[in-house]
C-alpha cells in the first residue's frame, strides 16, 4: 500500500489549486495577476519621474515628446491587440508576456545609451510591447463567479503601480544620483525577478470551471467573422460608453504622466513617496467599492449598476475640483479626491464593465477583445490632447490645466454615461424578447 502512494505522480500547482477554497483561490490569482501587472509598470511609468527640464524638440518639451512617443506605440498595441488578444490562445499567453516585456526593458536599455535626441525612438519602441500586456493577464480572470474580486485587485494595480513606479525611478535618482537617462532601464531592473516569479504563478492558474461557464459563459477567442457580428450588434451602444472611457483614459494618462509637475507646483517636489502615498489610498478606496460587485449574481443588474459607479467617480471629480477652486479644500485633498473619482470611473470598465457586458447578453467571446477597441481610441484622443497642448501657445499652470480637465471630462462623461445606461436598458429588453 505505501509503495503504491509513494508511487502516484504529486499534483501539480495547477491541479492543487482546482481544489482549493474560493478564498484561497481568489487571493492566489489575485496576487500573482496584481504582480504581474505592477512589475509591467516597472518598465512603463518611472520615465514620467523625470522632468528633463531645458529640453526641445521640434519646439515642444522632451518630456512631452517621451510621452507622446510612448503613448504612440502604446496606442498602435491597443489598434493591433483589438484582434492579437482577441484570438490569443490561453497556453501562449504566460510565454508572449514574458517576451514582450523583455522587448520593453531592451528598447530602455537602448534609450539610455543613444544620446538625446534621438532616443525618443526607444520610447516609442517601449510602449509597443507593454500596451498588449493587460489583455494577456486579464485572461487568466475573466469568465469566472468571483471575476470582479480578482479584476478589482489587478485593475487597482493601475492605480499603485503607476506610484510605486515614479517612487522608486525618483528614488533612483536622488539616493544613488542616477541620470534621467539611464534611471529608466535601471528602475526596470529592480522589477526583473519579481516578474519572471509572478507570471509563473500566473501560468498555474486552472481554466474556468463549468460552474463558472454556466454562470459567466464560456470565453473563447473570437474569430473575424464573430468580431464583425459583435461590432454590427453592439457598435452603437457602444460609441457614448468608449466616448466616455477614452476620456477617462485620456484624463488618468495626463495624471500618471504628469503627476511629478503637478505636485512640484503645489510644494511636493522633495517627497518621492507621495507618489505611493496617494496611489496608495485610492486603489484601498477603490478596491473595497468595485470589489463588492461579486456580491451581485444577475449579471445584468451588475452591468447597470456600474453605470452608476462610473456616475458617481465623474460626479466626484467635479465637485471637489470646485471645492479646490473655491479654496475649501487644500491641493493634496483635491488631487487625492478627484483622483480617487477618476478611477472610480475607469476602474469599473477594465475589470467588471465588459466582463458582465458579456455574461448579461450571452456572448461567446473574451474581454479583451472588446476593451482593446475602447483602449486604442482612449489613447488616440490622449495623443490629440498633448499635441494641442504644445501647439497651442496659451500660458497656464498645471494647477489650472488638470482643473481644466478634470472640469470637461466630467461633465461631457456624465452625460455619456446617463446616454450609455439608457441603451444598454432598451438593448436588453430587446435581448429578452429574442430569448
Amino acid at each position: 500500500m505505501q509503495q503504491a502512494l509513494t508511487s502516484m505522480p504529486a499534483k501539480t500547482l495547477k491541479q492543487r489549486l482546482q481544489l482549493v477554497s474560493p478564498v484561497v483561490f481568489v487571493l492566489y490569482v489575485s496576487f500573482s495577476s496584481f504582480m504581474v501587472y505592477t512589475c509591467m509598470y516597472g518598465f512603463r511609468k518611472p520615465f514620467t519621474a523625470a522632468s528633463y527640464e531645458g529640453l526641445e524638440l521640434w519646439g515642444v518639451s522632451y518630456k512631452t515628446i517621451l510621452v507622446i512617443a510612448q503613448v504612440l506605440g502604446y496606442m498602435l498595441s491597443k489598434f493591433y491587440g483589438i484582434r492579437f488578444i482577441g484570438s490569443m490562445k490561453p497556453e501562449k499567453r504566460s510565454v508572449t508576456i514574458i517576451r514582450l516585456i523583455f522587448i520593453a526593458w531592451l528598447s530602455l536599455l537602448l534609450f539610455s545609451l543613444v544620446p538625446y535626441p534621438f532616443n525618443f525612438v526607444f520610447m516609442f519602441i517601449n510602449g509597443l510591447p507593454l500596451g498588449m500586456i493587460w489583455g494577456l493577464v486579464f485572461g487568466f480572470v475573466e469568465g469566472r463567479k468571483l471575476t470582479e474580486l480578482m479584476g478589482s485587485v489587478l485593475a487597482t494595480s493601475f492605480i499603485f503601480a503607476s506610484g510605486l513606479a515614479k517612487t522608486v525611478g525618483k528614488w533612483v535618482m536622488l539616493q544613488y544620483h542616477i541620470s534621467e537617462w539611464q534611471m529608466p532601464f535601471v528602475a526596470g531592473t529592480v522589477f526583473i525577478l519579481p516578474l519572471c516569479i509572478s507570471v509563473w504563478l500566473l501560468q498555474q492558474t486552472p481554466p474556468p470551471t463549468d460552474k463558472d461557464v454556466e454562470v459567466r459563459t464560456i470565453r473563447l477567442p473570437m474569430d473575424s467573422r464573430e468580431r464583425k457580428q459583435f461590432i454590427k450588434r453592439f457598435g452603437l451602444f457602444l460609441t457614448p460608453v468608449i466616448t466616455a472611457y477614452a476620456m477617462l483614459t485620456l484624463l488618468r494618462d495626463f495624471c500618471e504622466d504628469f503627476a511629478n509637475e503637478l505636485w512640484k507646483e503645489t510644494g511636493f517636489q522633495n517627497n518621492a513617496a507621495i507618489f505611493t502615498q496617494t496611489s496608495t489610498i485610492i486603489s484601498l478606496t477603490v478596491l473595497a467599492i468595485v470589489g463588492g460587485f461579486f456580491l451581485i449574481k444577475n449579471n445584468y443588474k451588475a452591468f447597470q449598476l456600474a453605470h452608476v459607479t462610473i456616475l458617481a467617480g465623474f460626479v466626484l471629480a467635479l465637485v471637489t475640483t470646485f471645492l479646490y477652486q473655491s479654496h475649501f479644500i487644500n491641493p493634496f485633498v483635491w488631487v487625492l479626491s478627484a483622483t480617487s473619482g477618476l478611477y472610480l470611473g475607469y476602474v469599473p470598465y477594465n475589470c467588471l464593465y465588459f466582463e458582465r457586458m458579456l455574461a448579461a447578453f450571452k456572448i461567446r467571446g473574451n474581454v479583451g477583445f472588446v476593451m482593446y477597441i475602447a483602449d486604442a481610441f482612449g489613447y488616440l484622443g490622449t495623443v490629440f490632447v498633448l499635441l494641442l497642448k504644445e501647439f497651442i501657445k496659451v500660458h497656464y499652470s498645471w494647477v489650472s490645466f488638470f482643473s481644466f480637465l478634470f472640469y470637461a471630462t466630467s461633465v461631457i462623461g456624465i452625460v455619456l454615461v446617463l446616454l450609455g445606461t439608457f441603451m444598454a436598458s432598451s438593448l436588453h429588453k430587446k435581448f429578452n424578447q429574442l430569448v
